[in-house]
C-alpha cells in the first residue's frame, strides 16, 4: 500500500482564494460561525473579569490569591513528574521487556483511565482513614489503642491529593508513549543493542528522545485534568484554584470574583500550552526505514520479573481494582439504599444529556472538519483551533463563560416578553440542561473534532475529484463520499465525548438546574457526607461506562504499529 501526498492545490473544491484567504461560501462562514459560538464563553469570562466588583478582588488578593496560586503550582508539578515517570517506565517496560504476566498489563494498565480521580479519593479515604479497614487492621495486629500510638500517613492533604490523581492520570501518558515506543523503527534499536547498550541505556539514549514529544503531550493532558479536578480538592480540603471559583461564585455569590480567578487560572492554562509547545519545538523525527518487525525483547528473570509484575500489579490494584472492589462489594451490600433514592433518574440525567452532548459535539466537529478540509486558509484554521481549546480549560472556568452569555440572553427574551406580551419567560437557556449541554460541547469539542480531521485527512483528495467531476457539489460529496468513510471514526469520537460527560463534575455542579443531579453530582454529595457506601452503586456505574472505551484504546494501540496485522493483534491480546 503507497501513500501520496497531494498538495492543497488539487483539491477540485478549493478556490485560489483557500490559501491564506477568506472564502466566502456557506461552509467557510458557517464554520467560522460555529467557531465562534464555541469561543463565545472564553471571551465572556475575560468581559466579565473586567467588570466592576464589590471589593471582592482585593480581598481575594489580600487573603487567598497566593495560596491557590502556591497550592496549584505544587499540584500541577506533582502531577506531572508523578505521570510522567510512571507512565513512560512503564510504556516501555511492556514494551521491550518480557515478564509474567506483560500480556495482560499491556491493557490492564490503562484500566485506572476508566475511573474518576474523585471517586478512587473516596475510596482511598474510606480505606485508609482512622477508622478504614487498613488503620483497624494495623491497631488489632499490632494491640494500638489510639492514634498517638502509630503514624500514619495523612491521606487528605495535598500529598494525598497528587497521588490520587497520579495514579488516575499516568495512563495518558502511557497512552501515548507506548504507541510511540511501537511505531519506533527496529534498526535503531538494533543498532544500540550491538553497541552492547541494554534496555534501560536503550532507552535513555535512543527511544526516550524519541518519543518525547508524545511523551510531552500525555504529561500536558494529566497536568490540565489535574487543573480541572474539583472533587478530589474538594474531597481533601486542597485549595485550588478550581475550588476556590466554585467557593467565591456559590458561596461568596460574585461571578465577576469567580471570573477574576478564572482569568488567573487561564494563565496557569495558557502556560502549559506554551510550554508543550516549547518542549516540542523542532523535535521532529523521521523513519527513514520501512524494516518493521517483532521489537528487540529483552526477558527478566528472577528478582527482576518479579520486581516488574509487582510494579504493573500495584498500579493496576490501586488504580482500578482496588476502587472497582470496593464499590462492587458495597453496591452489593448497600444497592437497595441506592435504589431508595432517584438513582434511576441520575441514571436518566446522566445519559440523556451525556448522548445530546456526544451527538452535539460529533455533529459540529464534522461540521469543522470538513469546512477546513475543503477551505484550509488561516482564518478558519485560526477559528476552529481557537474554538478547540475549550478541552484544556477547566470545567469551572467554562461553565462561568457560559452562564454570562445564556443570561444575559435569557434577559433579553424575557425583557421582550414582557413588553410585547406582559408574560415572563424566565430562565429558558441559562435555568436548564441547555446550559450543561452546551457546557459539555464547548469543553468535549476538541475530542471529537481532532478525532474526525485525522479521519478525514486520510481520504484522498481523488475522491473529491472523482465525485466533482460526477456533478457532485461538496454537500453531495460528503453525504456519499466522506460520510460513509468515517462513520468509525464518528462512532468512537461520540463514544469518547459521552463517556467524558458522565464523569464531569465541576461544570455539572455549577450549571445544573435546581434540584438535578447526574450520577456524578449524587456520588459527590453522597461520599462528601461520608455515605459512599449508599452510592456506591451509582459510582460503579461511571466506572463501568468508562471501560469501554479503555477497551478501545488498547485495541488502537495494539494495532498501531506498521506491519502488525490482525493476526499479531490478537495473539497479543490472547
Amino acid at each position: 500500500m503507497k501513500f501520496v501526498l497531494i498538495p492543497n492545490s488539487i483539491n477540485p473544491f478549493k478556490s485560489n482564494f483557500s490559501q491564506g484567504q477568506f472564502l466566502f461560501d456557506r461552509w467557510t462562514i458557517g464554520t467560522v460561525l460555529v467557531a465562534a459560538l464555541i469561543a463565545t464563553p472564553l471571551i465572556a469570562v475575560v468581559a466579565l473579569a473586567l467588570t466592576p466588583s464589590a471589593d471582592v478582588w482585593p480581598h481575594l488578593v489580600n487573603t487567598v490569591l497566593g495560596n491557590y496560586i502556591s497550592t496549584t503550582l505544587q499540584l500541577v508539578l506533582g502531577v506531572s513528574l508523578g505521570t510522567m515517570v510512571i507512565g513512560t517506565g512503564t510504556a516501555w517496560l511492556v514494551t521491550i521487556c518480557r515478564f509474567p504476566g506483560r500480556s495482560v498489563f499491556n491493557w490492564a494498565l490503562l484500566l485506572p483511565l476508566a475511573v474518576p480521580a474523585y471517586l478512587l479519593a473516596f475510596v482511598i479515604t474510606d480505606q485508609l482513614e482512622y477508622a478504614g479497614t487498613i488503620q483497624s487492621f494495623l491497631r488489632a495486629i499490632f494491640g494500638w489503642e489510639t492514634r498517638q500510638d502509630y503514624w500514619f500517613p495523612e491521606i487528605r492533604s495535598l500529598g494525598g491529593a497528587i497521588s490520587v490523581m497520579t495514579l488516575v492520570l499516568y495512563p495518558y501518558v502511557y497512552l501515548l508513549a507506548r504507541a510511540a515506543f511501537l511505531e519506533q523503527s527496529v534498526c535503531v534499536l538494533e543498532v544500540s543493542r550491538t553497541l552492547g547498550r541494554g534496555p534501560w541505556r536503550s532507552f535513555f539514549s535512543v527511544a526516550l528522545p524519541l518519543a518525547r514529544p508524545a511523551i510531552v503531550i500525555g504529561v500536558t493532558l494529566a497536568a490540565m485534568e489535574s487543573l480541572n479536578d474539583l472533587g478530589t480538592v474538594e474531597f481533601f480540603a486542597v485549595n485550588t484554584f478550581t475550588a476556590g471559583i466554585y467557593d467565591v461564585w456559590l458561596n461568596m455569590n460574585s461571578r465577576s470574583g469567580a471570573a477574576q480567578l478564572a482569568s488567573v487560572m487561564m494563565v496557569f492554562v495558557i502556560a502549559l500550552i506554551a510550554a508543550e509547545r516549547l518542549a516540542r519545538r523542532g523535535q521532529r523525527y523521521y523513519h527513514t526505514s520501512t524494516k518493521y518487525q517483532e521489537l528487540p525483547s529483552y526477558r527478566l528473570h528472577g528478582i527482576k520479573g518479579v520486581c516488574a509484575f509487582v510494579i504493573c500489579f500495584t498500579l493496576v490494584g490501586l488504580g482500578f481494582l482496588l476502587p472497582a472492589g470496593v464499590l462492587a462489594t458495597y453496591a452489593a451490600e448497600f444497592y437497595g439504599d441506592t435504589l431508595s433514592t432517584n438513582y434511576v433518574s441520575y441514571v436518566w440525567n446522566s445519559l440523556s444529556l451525556s448522548i445530546l452532548a456526544a451527538f452535539a459535539a460529533v455533529s459540529l466537529g464534522l461540521f469543522m472538519a470538513y469546512g477546513v478540509r475543503l477551505n484550509g486558509g488561516f482564518v478558519v484554521r485560526a477559528a476552529t483551533r481557537f474554538a478547540s481549546i475549550g478541552y484544556a480549560v477547566p470545567g469551572a472556568i467554562l461553565a462561568i463563560g457560559v452562564i454570562f452569555p445564556l443570561g444575559a440572553l435569557d434577559n433579553l427574551i424575557d425583557a421582550i416578553s414582557r413588553t410585547a406580551f406582559s408574560t415572563p419567560t424566565g430562565l429558558l437557556f441559562s435555568g436548564t440542561i441547555v446550559a450543561i449541554v452546551y457546557g459539555y460541547t464547548v469543553r468535549f469539542l476538541a475530542l471529537s473534532y481532532g478525532t474526525l480531521e485525522a479521519s478525514l485527512s486520510k481520504v484522498t483528495p481523488n475522491m473529491d475529484g472523482a465525485a466533482r467531476t460526477l456533478g457532485h457539489g461538496p454537500a453531495a460529496a460528503f453525504r456519499r463520499v466522506h460520510f460513509p468513510l468515517v462513520r468509525g471514526s464518528l462512532l468512537t469520537a461520540g463514544l469518547l465525548v459521552f463517556v467524558d460527560c458522565m464523569k464531569e463534575l465541576p461544570l455539572t455542579l455549577i450549571l445544573r438546574p435546581f434540584n438535578y443531579d447526574t450520577l456524578a453530582t449524587f456520588v459527590f454529595q453522597y461520599a462528601s457526607d461520608e455515605l459512599l457506601e449508599e452510592s456506591a452503586l451509582a459510582a460503579l456505574t461511571i466506572v463501568v461506562a468508562g471501560i469501554v472505551p479503555v477497551i478501545l484504546l488498547s485495541v488502537n494501540i495494539l494495532r498501531s504499529r506498521p506491519g502488525h496485522d490482525a493476526k499479531m493483534t490478537e495473539q497479543a491480546i490472547l
